[in-house]
C-alpha cells in the first residue's frame, strides 16, 4: 500500500499573522511573536501552520490586497524574520504552508500603477480594463463584497474589473507577462523552503471574456456582500465570473511548478469542488466547506456530509475537513448553544480529529476563544463590513442604527481578535497599557487564556493536546477508511475507521446529545479496548453490543 504523504498525516493548524503573537510590543503580531510561541505549538500537537497573508498591503481586505508578492509587511517583521521563523519551525518538526492570492493585488500594487498610467502603458493588459457601455459599466456584474464590479478610472476613462473591493484590481492571467510574474513569486517563496501553498480565492481567477450580463433580477447596488445570498442566487450572480475556462489548465501548470520542487510540497485550494483534483495533477486538497456549512452540526448532517464527499472524491484524492477559519464565526460561536459549549466544542474536535482525512484547525479554537462583539463602527478593521454599512446607507437609506447592528454581526472581523496567552493586562498579546489593533475579547481574564488552561488538566486545551496525542499514536485515525455506522440515529454519530496497513479497526462514538444513549451495534457480540473516553470509565474493554455513551460523551475504541 502507498505509504501516504506528509500533508496527508498532518493536522494544520491556521495562524492569521496579525492577532497571534506580538514580538515587539506594538499591538501588532509578528513573526517575533510566532516565533516564542513556536515550542507552544509543537506542544499542543500540530504539524503544520497555514499563514495567512504576511505580505505588504494597505490592509483594506485584512493582507488579502498584496502590494509586494515578494516581501514581508513591516509590521510584521523583515524577510530576515520570516526565513528565521520557516528555520525554526522546521527544527521543531513543523511544515509551514503560506497564502498565495492569485486572482487579484492590491492598487497600491507597482503594476496596477504602471497599468493605470496609459492606455498604451506595457502593463496595461496586466489587469482587466473595458469601455463603458450606455454611459455606465461594462455590465451589470457585481463584487462579491456588494455593489458594482466595475470602477471608472477618469485618467484613462475605462473601467477596471475587481471580483473583491475595488482596491483589488483583478489580474489578466491570460496576459503571458503577468503569468511569468506570478509564478516567479511563487519560485521566490518555494526557493526558500516553503512547504506549500494555501491558494485563495481560486474560483475567480478568470471571468467571462464576452462580458455577458448576469440574469439575478437584482442591481449590483442591491448585493450588499455576495457571501450572504443562499447558494443558488449566489452562482446565479456570479455564473459569468466564477470557474470559467482556463481554470483548471492554470492549476495544472501551477502543480507541475511545485512538483518540480523536492519535498512533497502541498497546494491547497479555497475551494469545495473536488474537481480540483484533477486527475491527481491539479490540487493536493481542498476543504470540505459544505460539512462547516451547517447552522447546527448533527450526526445526520455529518454522515450525509461524509457520504456525499467520500463519494465524490476522484480516484487517489485525499479529504480535507474544517470546521473554522478567518472568513467564519468561530467554532465555539457557531455551534454552541449558550449551555453545553465546552462539552460540544470538545466533541466537534474529536470529529475533526477521527473524520478520514486532513483536518485544518484555527488559532484561538483550543482554549474555546468565542467571536469578539465590537459595540460601534469605528472599531471594524474589515473593509469589506464598512463597504456594506455605506451601500446600507447611502444607497438604501438604512437608517445609522440599523445598518450598524447589521454589520457588526456579521463582520470578520469576529474572529479575529488577538489570541489570549494569559490573565495579563492585554492578555499577554501585547504589553498593558498598549492598543491592540482589534480588541481582546474580555473573557481572558475569566480562565479563556493559554496560561490558565496549561494548568488546569481538565481544561480544553490539555484536552486538544491529550486528543491530538492520541491521533499521531492511532494509524486508523489517520489512514483508515471510513465506513458509517447507525445510518438513522440523529442523536449519536458512530463510524469506523479500518486502516488496511496496519490491520488496525476503531470504532468512533460520539454522542451529539445532552441524555444518554444505547449505541445499537452492527459488530455482533464483540470487544473494543478502550483508547479515549471523555467521561470517566472503570473498563477498559467495552462490550460493542452494549455500549452506553454519556451526555456528549467521545468514545474511541479498537476492536480486536
Amino acid at each position: 500500500m502507498e505509504t501516504l504523504k506528509w500533508w496527508q498525516q498532518a493536522v494544520f493548524y491556521q495562524i492569521y499573522p496579525r492577532s497571534f503573537a506580538d514580538g515587539n510590543g506594538d499591538g501588532v503580531g509578528d513573526f517575533a511573536g510566532m516565533i516564542a510561541k513556536l515550542d507552544y505549538l509543537r506542544e499542543l500537537g500540530i504539524d503544520a501552520i497555514w499563514l495567512s497573508p504576511h505580505y505588504p498591503s494597505p490592509f483594506l481586505d485584512c493582507g488579502y490586497d498584496i502590494s509586494d508578492y515578494t516581501a514581508v509587511a513591516p509590521e510584521y517583521g523583515t524577510l530576515g524574520d520570516f526565513r528565521a521563523f520557516l528555520q525554526a519551525a522546521h527544527a521543531r518538526g513543523i511544515r509551514v504552508v503560506i497564502d498565495v492570492v492569485l486572482n487579484h493585488s492590491s492598487d497600491q500594487h507597482p503594476w496596477f500603477a504602471e497599468s493605470r498610467a496609459s492606455r498604451s502603458s506595457p502593463k496595461r493588459d496586466w489587469y482587466i480594463w473595458h469601455d463603458g457601455k450606455d454611459g455606465g459599466p461594462p455590465n451589470n456584474w457585481a463584487s462579491i463584497f456588494g455593489g458594482s464590479a466595475w470602477e471608472y478610472d477618469a485618467l484613462t476613462g475605462q473601467y477596471y474589473y475587481h471580483a473583491f473591493l475595488k482596491e483589488q484590481p483583478d489580474l489578466n492571467w491570460r496576459n503571458p507577462e503577468l503569468r511569468r510574474a506570478m509564478w516567479d513569486a511563487v519560485r521566490f517563496w518555494l526557493d526558500l523552503g516553503v512547504d506549500g501553498l494555501r491558494l485563495d480565492a481560486i474560483a475567480t481567477i478568470f471571468e467571462h471574456p464576452n462580458l455577458p450580463d448576469h440574469r439575478l433580477p437584482k442591481a449590483p447596488d442591491q448585493i450588499m456582500n455576495a457571501n450572504l445570498l443562499d447558494q443558488a442566487d449566489y452562482w446565479q450572480l456570479l455564473a459569468f465570473q466564477l470557474k470559467q475556462p482556463g481554470l483548471h489548465e492554470l492549476m495544472r501548470e501551477l502543480r507541475a511548478l511545485v512538483d518540480s520542487y523536492p519535498g512533497e510540497r502541498v497546494l491547497v485550494g479555497e475551494d469545495e469542488d473536488v474537481a480540483f483534483h484533477g486527475a491527481d495533477d491539479e490540487l493536493h486538497l481542498v476543504f470540505n466547506f459544505p460539512l462547516l456549512r451547517a447552522a447546527r452540526l448533527t450526526p445526520a448532517h455529518i454522515r450525509a456530509n461524509q457520504a456525499a464527499r467520500l463519494g465524490a472524491l476522484p480516484r487517489g484524492a485525499w479529504p480535507c475537513n474544517t470546521l473554522g477559519n478567518h472568513d467564519a464565526p468561530r467554532m465555539w460561536s457557531r455551534y454552541g448553544d449558550g449551555t453545553h459549549d465546552d462539552a460540544l466544542a470538545r466533541l466537534h474536535l474529536a470529529l475533526m480529529l477521527t473524520l478520514k482525512g486532513t483536518p485544518f484547525l484555527y488559532y484561538g479554537e483550543e482554549i474555546g476563544m468565542p467571536d469578539l462583539r465590537l459595540a460601534e463602527l469605528g472599531q471594524l478593521r474589515d473593509t469589506s463590513a464598512l463597504s456594506m454599512y455605506r451601500l446600507l446607507t447611502e444607497r438604501q437609506g438604512v437608517p445609522h442604527a440599523q445598518a450598524q447592528a447589521e454589520v457588526l454581526a456579521m463582520t470578520r472581523d469576529s474572529c479575529r481578535s488577538p489570541m489570549q496567552w494569559s490573565g495579563e493586562p492585554n492578555a499577554g498579546f501585547s504589553p498593558a497599557g498598549v492598543q491592540t489593533w482589534l480588541p481582546i475579547n474580555a473573557n481572558y481574564a475569566s480562565g479563556v487564556n493559554v496560561a490558565a488552561q496549561a494548568e488546569d488538566a481538565g481544561s480544553l486545551l490539555r484536552f486538544y493536546q491529550r486528543l491530538l496525542r492520541l491521533r499521531r499514536a492511532v494509524p486508523a485515525l489517520v489512514a483508515g477508511d471510513y465506513q458509517a455506522l447507525q445510518p438513522f440515529s440523529d442523536a449519536y454519530l458512530a463510524f469506523l475507521r479500518h486502516d488496511a496497513a496496519t490491520g488496525q479497526r476503531c470504532l468512533v462514538a460520539l454522542n451529539f446529545s445532552d441524555e444518554p444513549q444505547a449505541v445499537g451495534s452492527e459488530l455482533g457480540e464483540r470487544q473494543a479496548r478502550l483508547l479515549f473516553s471523555s467521561h470517566a470509565r472503570d473498563e477498559q474493554q467495552l462490550a460493542l453490543d452494549a455500549l452506553a455513551l454519556a451526555p456528549f460523551e467521545i468514545v474511541i475504541a479498537e476492536i480486536g
